[in-house]
């Protein structure tokens, strides 16, 4: 008996299987794609946690050499002219090339801490408050009801309270600032952090160390 092989036999997938073969392959590469966003999101989120530390750390630290220059202004001004919780204005030449001293303002506005600056200009030298340069130098700022500034007479030890609201500030030795920060690990990230430094004022002080 002769048995004749069929030679147009195509073997392969039936529709069936081609159809889960795609169903497949979809579902992975949704996965694989939400994985991808994920850890660049992530990633993204880290450093903008790192920028903000290390940005909020440098706000610090200019705060502090800024403050602990504070003089008299040009136009004889005592050296601090407020001191609030949350905004504190200053007289110092840190910083400034010519020498010559300037009317610094810090405050919170939303959820930024800004700087203003004045310079003095005209003859008699004079600050003009319409001539103010303010930028933020801060984000992600969380206070709320928690104090920016904190000031402390003579008598601070390191564990001293502050003065009271409202501040005599002729009272004022030494100042803190105190910064909540958000840590934007993620989007919807609620955790903060807290830059706490303070300084005391060379032309002010008596027994206080730098």
């Amino acid at each position: 008996m002769i048995v004749y092989k069929n030679k147009n036999y195509i073997s392969g997938f039936t529709l069936t299987e081609t159809m889960v073969t795609i169903f497949i392959f979809t579902i992975l590469a949704l996965g694989a794609s939400a994985l991808i966003k994920n850890i660049f999101i992530n990633t993204t989120q880290e450093q903008l946690s790192l920028d903000n530390a290390d940005r909020s750390r440098l706000v610090a630290f200019n705060f502090t050499n800024e403050l602990r220059s504070a003089s008299i202004g040009v136009d004889g001004s005592y050296p601090i002219t407020q001191a609030s919780s949350s905004q504190i204005i200053f007289y110092s030449s840190y910083g400034n090339s010519t020498g010559l001293v300037n009317k610094i303002r810090y405050f919170i506005s939303g959820n930024e801490l800004k700087k203003g600056v004045i310079k003095p200009s005209g003859s008699p030298l004079i600050y003009n408050s319409s001539s103010e340069s303010v930028k933020t130098v801060g984000i992600g700022i969380n206070n709320g009801s928690v104090p920016l500034f904190y000031y402390y007479d003579s008598n601070y030890n390191g564990t001293s309270s502050p003065l009271s609201q409202p501040v005599n500030i002729t009272s004022i030795r030494y100042v803190k600032i105190n910064m909540v920060i958000f840590k934007q690990t993620s989007r919807n990230s609620t955790s903060t952090f807290i830059v706490n430094t303070g300084s005391s004022i060379r032309n002010l002080k008596t027994n206080l160390g730098n």
